[in-house]
């Protein structure tokens, strides 16, 4: 049996590394963490008691060829405070999104893409 403690990181395959912290540090207000010297370039954020570790590989084969917003395509979610005072921010960034505030999974969700179409999921515990 495994008996898991949570999640400590996802690690996330971008291609311009600049680029990308700017989105995860800038639009998505996440603090940037001390990376130890890996022989390959990447940065680590912290969500919460979690991380996301951004890992630059060009020729990932994960990174999605279709940059469109699905929230049926793999992503990753982080819970934040306020619905609206989120998608406000994200548009006020020109960051578009697919709103589902009334999401049968008991979630308001918002899904946008970091600049490589890496799907996130942003959602609020619904409160009807």
């Amino acid at each position: 049996m495994i008996i898991y403690e949570g999640i400590h990181h996802i690690g996330v395959n971008v291609t311009d590394l600049e680029k990308a912290k700017h989105f995860y540090r800038d639009i998505l207000c996440l603090q940037e963490l001390e990376r130890p010297p890996f022989d390959f370039e990447g940065a680590w954020f912290a969500a919460g008691k979690q991380q996301i570790h951004l890992l630059v590989t060009p020729q990932s084969q994960t990174i999605r060829a279709d940059k469109s917003l699905s929230s049926r395509e793999g992503h990753f979610a982080l819970r934040v405070h306020d619905y609206d005072e989120t998608l406000h921010w994200l548009q006020s960034h020109n960051v578009s999104v697919l709103e589902k505030p009334n999401s049968k999974s008991g979630f308001a969700q918002i899904f946008c893409a970091d600049p490589d179409g890496n799907l996130i999921e942003l959602h609020v515990e619904q409160t009807n």
